[in-house]
């Protein structure tokens, strides 16, 4: 599953960005995985909204996942202040995997 972007010149560097976030007990980024559904700049508020989700609703690594994808976005678009907002609709699945994260996972 690939994730929508507001602005389609940057959808390339959040990509990028990204898939340096790692969920660490899968060994998968956060791109490859189909965790990121949406990604929306707020150019006057000089914002960030990245609504994504989780493998499952009780992740022991959520908060070191939506940290890092924060983390990452502010890094890659300095002086935008970066949000995340999680949620479980529609719920992860392994058919949201992207086509490279199969090969990594051998699937």
């Amino acid at each position: 599953m690939s994730f929508n972007c507001n602005d389609t010149e940057r959808s390339d560097k959040v990509a990028e960005a990204l898939k340096q976030v790692i969920d660490p007990e899968i060994g998968l980024n956060v791109i490859d995985l189909g965790l990121i559904y949406n990604v929306d700049f707020i150019e006057k508020e000089q914002k960030i909204i990245c609504t994504m989700t989780l493998t499952t609703q009780f992740c022991p690594m959520g908060e070191s996942i939506t940290d890092g994808v924060k983390f990452a976005l502010q890094e890659a678009f300095e002086g935008y202040e970066a949000d995340v907002e999680l949620t479980f609709e529609p719920p992860w699945n392994y058919d949201m995997i992207s086509d490279e994260g199969r090969l990594f996972l051998r699937m």
